[in-house]
């Protein structure tokens, strides 16, 4: 039995083109800003579903999806409760991701490595990156620094986003990998991308 049996997931073939792989899409080449080629790239690959916990960096992101009825959207209390979400949405077909801040991620190992690894979820996860370049809090700083560390022991792919060119490419290729192979990907934004969090003098 396959595993997207065995889970409940979707292992609908979308792809096409040179390697079985499709080529950008016109929404994803008209896009200008980083949160404009993400929610393309959500909607190229059939990301239908996306829950958050708000965040300051994520804001133009969100408002935009939920500006787009392609979109079901809404907010999550903790990190741990939107990968919870998700998964359950992978389990009945729907595809999921999650917005989160760094500090957000300390509150999701567990919930990584006793259900999202385990059963073979394709949780795409997003990260805005807090902890450096200029960050005043300590915790941000502390999850940061352990962040990469936590997912490489879970085997749980991750990829830190600094461009803004390598955007499209980067997301729009680890979603086609995280659902063939049925394994989580976490896409952590640099500030270097996002422009981050500004701080006062």
């Amino acid at each position: 039995m396959a595993t997207s049996e065995r889970c409940g997931g979707d292992d609908t073939n979308f792809s096409s083109g040179v390697s079985g792989l499709p080529a950008m899409t016109d929404n994803q080449i008209r896009a200008t800003t980083w949160h404009e080629i993400i929610l393309a790239t959500l909607k190229a690959n059939n990301v239908k579903l996306v829950v958050y916990v708000p965040d300051r960096v994520f804001t133009p992101l969100i408002k935009a999806l939920h500006a787009d009825r392609f979109f079901t959207t809404f907010a999550a209390t903790r990190e741990e409760e939107a990968v919870g979400i998700i998964t359950g949405a992978w389990m009945g077909g729907l595809r999921g991701a999650v917005l989160m801040q760094t500090s957000g991620f300390g509150t999701i190992p567990n919930a990584l490595a006793s259900l999202v690894v385990p059963c073979q979820i394709p949780a795409l996860i997003f990260v805005s990156e807090r902890g450096t370049l200029g960050e005043f809090n300590l915790g941000q700083a502390l999850v940061c620094k352990t962040m990469r560390p936590v997912l490489n022991s879970l085997a749980v792919e991750n990829v830190t986003i600094t461009r803004q060119d390598e955007l499209a490419f980067t997301v729009d290729r680890s979603i086609k990998q995280a659902v063939a192979t049925q394994a989580p990907v976490t896409f952590i934004l640099s500030p270097l991308l996002t422009g981050g969090k500004v701080f006062g003098g």
